[in-house]
């Protein structure tokens, strides 16, 4: 397939499968070869999670959370994320639709616009909420960063129409924007979890200078023109309104907010990863195809890598302008994707990737799944337990989950039984 530069796509249907095409792999990309031989990887050491920066290992829970732990936040912060600024004091919450019956009763329909300062004029995102309809008590909840707008993400006529950005740099009304699957909102309403949705364009805009655009605008200093090499790409600016959309939902009567699960797609998977592994509030991660920048080992040369990710004609704003530094020195990369995941230890994480997806690299993430084990482990919880790539169609959903389609780049339906599966097992409580 063809990786040139093109606008995200939308890759998130309960039942309407989007994969793409299998074509033959790009041999070069960026002016950058790419390799897709597995004799040709080469050898690596990953450092070592469970290794204080003093070089004392660790051995116990408490040492893992209160020392190694945020050295691992902070090395991900300054390298390849970038440090993000806290709750904006200026920001609120205007829910502007409350307790709208939706799908044919079955739910309870919220919609609020949550404004990330005190400016009203200034940047701001819609976040789309519904609960069971029959809950007594607050539910557990899916919370989905979408690739369009909620009126685009949901089968639903009574949501705001939103507007996405389109190729000059504009916002257009989401309706002339591509359709793509929409996600089946009932299906989660009946397993008795709620579901809510955001546009990442309404956080941060996902081109080459659309820093003036979005909420990294904010919190520029005086006469500061882009953000410092270790302050945040749009990543983590995605991440950070993850976050803010939690916040919401911790004021929501309706919703357990300690059982909070985020979904993202590709660059989406990759922000969900992060923002679950910086904001223990989240109860789960599900990552789809998050792929370099996200679950697969970086050190490994297959598919993309960070040189790709990171040349100048292609996804440097993602992330913080360190990052670029390693694109030729990869050996010399303080973290690696295994340290991702063990960061969201003890909570549960799934891996969804598609065989296809050589791009993604499906076996590096399964490897960096198999040496967070050890974290796991360490705080009592359950890793992959083998070194055995499963083939694809055959789940692991332990407290580190991976799960491979036959297919591509994406999510197929036969994923969501996957998704739906992990969240019944760890989110939602016996009756």
């Amino acid at each position: 397939m063809s990786f040139k530069r093109r606008w995200p796509i939308a890759i998130l249907s309960c039942y309407t499968a989007y994969g793409q095409a299998d074509r033959p792999p790009a041999a070069v990309v960026a002016g950058i070869p790419v390799n897709y031989d597995e004799a040709r990887v080469g050898t690596y050491t990953l450092p070592d999670p469970l290794v204080l920066a003093n070089g004392k290992p660790v051995r116990d829970a408490k040492t893992w959370t209160e020392k190694r732990r945020p050295e691992i936040v902070q090395l991900f912060e300054e390298n390849q994320y970038g440090r993000v600024p806290g709750r904006s004091l200026g920001m609120r919450f205007d829910v502007f639709e409350k307790d709208t019956s939706a799908f044919d009763g079955k739910a309870i329909r919220r919609q609020v616009a949550v404004y990330f300062s005190a400016d009203k004029s200034g940047p701001k995102m819609d976040l789309l909420v519904y609960v069971p309809a029959v809950a007594t008590k607050p539910v557990p909840l899916l919370l989905n960063l979408s690739f369009s707008a909620n009126s685009n993400t949901v089968n639903d006529a009574g949501v705001k129409d939103g507007e996405v950005w389109g190729p000059d740099k504009k916002k257009l009304p989401a309706s002339k924007s591509r359709a793509f699957g929409k996600i089946d909102v009932v299906r989660l309403l009946d397993a008795g979890f709620g579901f809510a949705t955001i546009y990442y364009g309404d956080i941060d805009p996902d081109f080459a200078g659309g820093l003036p655009y979005g909420v990294r605008a904010l919190f520029l200093k005086p006469g500061q023109a882009q953000p410092a090499e270790n302050e945040w790409g749009a990543i983590a600016a995605w991440a950070w309104g993850l976050s803010r959309a939690l916040d919401y939902l911790e004021t929501d009567k309706a919703v357990d907010a300690k059982r909070v699960a985020i979904l993202g797609v590709s660059r989406l998977g990759k922000t969900v990863l992060w923002a679950g592994a910086h904001d223990t509030r989240f109860a789960a991660v599900i990552a789809s195809c998050s792929g370099e920048g996200g679950a697969a080992l970086s050190r490994r040369n297959y598919g993309e890598t960070i040189a790709h990710l990171t040349a100048p004609a292609r996804f440097p704003y993602q992330f913080c302008a360190n990052y670029g530094k390693f694109a030729e020195h990869v050996d010399q990369f303080p973290v690696d994707a295994h340290m991702l995941l063990a960061l969201l230890a003890p909570r549960p994480v799934l891996l969804q990737t598609g065989d296809k997806d050589l791009w993604s690299d499906p076996k590096g993430e399964f490897l960096a799944a198999v040496a967070a084990g050890p974290v796991y482990r360490l705080v009592g919880k359950q890793g992959l337990d083998t070194e055995q790539m499963p083939p694809a169609g055959t789940p692991i959903l332990h407290d580190i989950g991976y799960y491979m389609h036959a297919g591509g780049h994406g999510t197929i339906p036969s994923d969501w039984d996957q998704f739906l599966k992990f969240l019944q097992m760890h989110l939602q409580r016996p009756s």
